[in-house]
Order: C-alpha cells, then sequence, then structure tokens
C-alpha cells in the first residue's frame, strides 16, 4: 500500500519554523494541545521534531537558582533553532513501505514525511495507520 494513502499533508499539519521563538513555539503547542510539533526551515526542509520535554529542559536550564524563576525574556530571546535536537523524529521518504512506517509508529505519535528533495510534505500519524488497519480485521 502506498504510504501517500496515510499521509496528512503539509497544508493540514501545524508545524514551526526554526527561527520561531520560544514563546512562538509553546504558544502553538498549547493552543493545539500537542506535545510535539515538526521543525522545518524557511526553505521547506524538514528538520526535526520539538517536544515539550526540550522546551522544558531549555527552561530549567535558565531557571535562576535562587528565585527558583524563569525570565519571560528568555523565552523571546531564544529560537526553536536554540533547543532543538536534530535526528529527533527523523522522516521517511514517500517511497517508503507501509511496514517502515509500521515499524516507526511503534516508538512515536506521527512520522515526518519528506519528498525527494527532503521538503517536508507531510506526516502519517500512529492513528491513521491503526484506522486502517482495524477497518480491514473487521
Amino acid at each position: 500500500m502506498n504510504i501517500a494513502f496515510f499521509l496528512k499533508p503539509k497544508e493540514e499539519v501545524e508545524f514551526v519554523y526554526d527561527d520561531f521563538t520560544l514563546r512562538q513555539g509553546l504558544e502553538k503547542m498549547k493552543h493545539h494541545s500537542y506535545t510535539a510539533i515538526p521543525v522545518i526551515g524557511r526553505d521547506g526542509k524538514y528538520i526535526t521534531t520539538i517536544s515539550e520535554g526540550d522546551f522544558l529542559w531549555f527552561i530549567l536550564k535558565d531557571v535562576d537558582e535562587e528565585l527558583r524563576e524563569m525570565p519571560m525574556q528568555s523565552l523571546e530571546d531564544a529560537c526553536i533553532r536554540d533547543v532543538m535536537e536534530r535526528g529527533k523524529n527523523p522522516p521517511v521518504p514517500i517511497t517508503s513501505t507501509t511496514s517502515d512506517l509500521i515499524t516507526r509508529a511503534m516508538e512515536q505519535n506521527f512520522i515526518p514525511v519528506v519528498d525527494d528533495a527532503g521538503s517536508f510534505i507531510g506526516i502519517v500519524t500512529r492513528r491513521s495507520l491503526l484506522r486502517c488497519f482495524a477497518k480491514q480485521i473487521k
């Protein structure tokens, strides 16, 4: 089965650019109730996925040990690219097999998909895979 069948296209996917501020990234994740979100460059290339944990560890690093508070300005001064971990949640090419998707879906909630040039074209969610196979079982 072609993985394009499972693809949620980029136009329907929430993502952040790597030059967004941390505040912009957190606000987008909060608004959509996401725990992780794809990060792409302004050139449209997929870079990585950033998670709540990435934000948390960055914030904890900047917490004043005595005051136990973080200046909000640091959320506006830092960019997503300052805290992201490259190579996290690597993408699959659109030519991948369904078997590849299933293996990856066991480890992550969504799988980023790129075209032959490495441009982000969408995601395949674990839910869409499970829904398809549940229908086949019935």
